[in-house]
């Protein structure tokens, strides 16, 4: 059976619809002819918004102006990709996508331009996430191998020095066996809060706004003068199974930073949200808790944001370096996992945890990640 060119037009629009991967056509004018529909739920808008606009609008192109970009891959009839290009959607978030221009064959209106865009934020935060908890545990494994190595001649220094205290004649002399006692003290706390709890989490059913509303009034109570801090919470949230006072150390931690960071002047924002069929690690699961810590401040020195997890790295004079690590732990311990996004005047740490039990989470292959 032969096509005729009408239908061949209407079986290409058919195969062009029912594709995963976003694809527009431009005209020469570079305005948007056509969309697919895996286009609108890229952009989160319909056809008919987007119909018309220019490509300047919808593209942004890095280091280079779109429109003669695209101008100069119609007239070359050179096709090009730019990858991990942000693109912005209806409520002003941005996408990472890969955008591959293909200048299309020239026609009696001069030619057009199709462009196929591969969404690859999901696939960049699934890396980072396997990242995030391989250097989690690569931390821990270490902590606990130098803990062993440091606590054993800790025990040993502390026992000696009380027993020299006890057999010096002298009062005067036993003020540098208390020195050498509490510092070994100093030490011995240093390496438990490192650590972090020894013991299983207590896990019940918890209220996550219970946690924060906590949070919020010890803040208050600290820094009645400032920041701010705003609620923008989802009450539909239900009860996730967790340990309410590793919970309260782990976000009091994050807001303390929020806190120094801002200063009197700034704001913090607390916000909740529910999300469906995420994955954490390698496992994907129903429901998820995401729950963020916003400031306004000068954000995180670019050349530590790698390893503000890490213990002892700290932006802030006379920071400890240990507020972020031991948060990760806690969060950890429930199956969960802390991100960090920052740029000046805008960082965000949000936490995701799951909201069924460990059980109900499934294992799902790479090729079905979210």
């Amino acid at each position: 059976m032969m096509y005729q060119p009408a239908a061949t037009a209407t079986l290409e629009r058919m195969i062009l619809d029912h594709l995963n991967t976003a694809v527009m056509l431009f005209d020469q004018t570079l305005r948007l002819t056509y969309l697919n529909p895996a286009a609108e739920m890229l952009f989160e808008i319909s056809a008919r918004h987007l119909i018309g606009q220019p490509a300047a609008a919808l593209l942004p192109c890095p280091d280079t102006n779109v429109e003669q970009r695209l101008i100069a891959a119609l007239a070359a009839r050179h096709p090009f990709t730019e990858r991990e290009v942000n693109i912005c959607v209806a409520d002003g978030r941005t996408k990472t996508v890969n955008c591959t221009v293909l200048p299309l064959a020239p026609s009696d209106d001069g030619g057009a331009l199709l462009v196929e865009l591969n969404q690859v934020d999901r696939q960049l935060r699934i890396t980072r996430e396997e990242h995030l908890l391989s250097q989690h545990q690569a931390t821990q494994t270490l902590l606990r191998g130098l803990a062993h190595e440091i606590k054993n001649p800790l025990g040993g220094l502390r026992g000696a020095a009380q027993l020299l205290e006890q057999e010096l004649p002298d009062a005067s002399l036993r003020e540098y066996t208390r020195i050498i006692i509490d510092e070994a003290d100093r030490l011995q706390a240093l390496m438990n809060r490192m650590l972090g709890p020894n013991r299983l989490p207590s896990c019940r059913a918890v209220n996550i706004h219970d946690v924060l509303e906590h949070v919020r009034s010890l803040m208050l109570a600290e820094s009645p003068a400032g920041p701010a801090i705003v609620r923008n919470y989802d009450p539909s949230i239900p009860d996730c199974r967790a340990d309410p006072d590793r919970l309260i150390q782990a976000f009091l931690n994050l807001v303390r930073n929020a806190a120094a960071a801002a200063g009197v002047q700034g704001q913090i924002e607390l916000k909740t949200r529910v999300l469906r069929q995420f994955t954490l690690g390698n496992q994907r699961h129903r429901l998820v808790l995401q729950a963020q810590v916003h400031d306004n401040g000068a954000g995180i020195p670019a050349d530590i944001r790698d390893q503000i997890f890490f213990p002892m790295v700290s932006g802030r004079v006379g920071g400890s370096g240990l507020g972020l690590p031991i948060a990760q732990e806690l969060i950890s311990q429930h199956g969960g996992l802390i991100e960090c996004d920052s740029c000046p005047g805008d960082t965000t740490f949000t936490v995701y945890l799951p909201l069924e039990s460990a059980h109900g989470a499934r294992t799902e292959s790479l090729g079905h990640r979210r």
